[in-house]
């Protein structure tokens, strides 16, 4: 029995922020975390990275409690740390050093090594402006599909 690829996705991050640069990184789970993650119960809403020691970390991404963890399980929105090669860890520190960027997870996978993976966004946040224009766009381009297809 094949198991559904995992793919938990921040919709806020794209509506809210305008990315100017992507990164896949690793991140440091334990047991009962990577089991939730497989039955699809994780949330990147409201989660941001930041940098603690020259190591970027993840904060309050929820990950629910494995039903069968009993005491070894673990808690639900503690903080972890992203795995990036020092180079990319450089490049964000210094994008991020300009004001109004932050880093925002946008996506929850496993790869095809069974290793949970994070796609983080280097980006700037947008006006309530930008995000009408966003949302007229989406819309536009809504219509025009429609009336193509008829």
């Amino acid at each position: 029995m094949k198991q559904a690829p995992i793919n938990i996705r921040n919709k806020r991050a794209t509506f809210d922020y305008e990315l100017i640069e992507t990164f896949t990184a690793g991140i440091v789970l334990t047991g009962t975390e990577i089991k939730s993650i497989r039955l699809g119960k994780a949330s990147l809403v409201d989660s941001f990275c930041v940098f603690e020691k020259n190591d970027l970390w993840v904060k309050n991404i929820h990950i629910a409690e494995y039903f069968y963890g009993s005491y070894n399980n673990h808690n639900a929105r503690r903080d972890r740390k992203l795995l990036l090669n020092r180079s990319e860890l450089r490049k964000i520190a210094r994008i991020t050093k300009q004001s109004g960027f932050t880093i925002i997870p946008t996506r929850l996978f496993i790869n095809n090594k069974g290793l949970a993976k994070l796609i983080i966004g280097v980006g700037k946040g947008k006006k309530e402006y930008d995000k009408r224009q966003s949302l007229r766009e989406k819309e536009d381009k809504r219509d025009m599909d429609r009336m193509f297809k008829k």
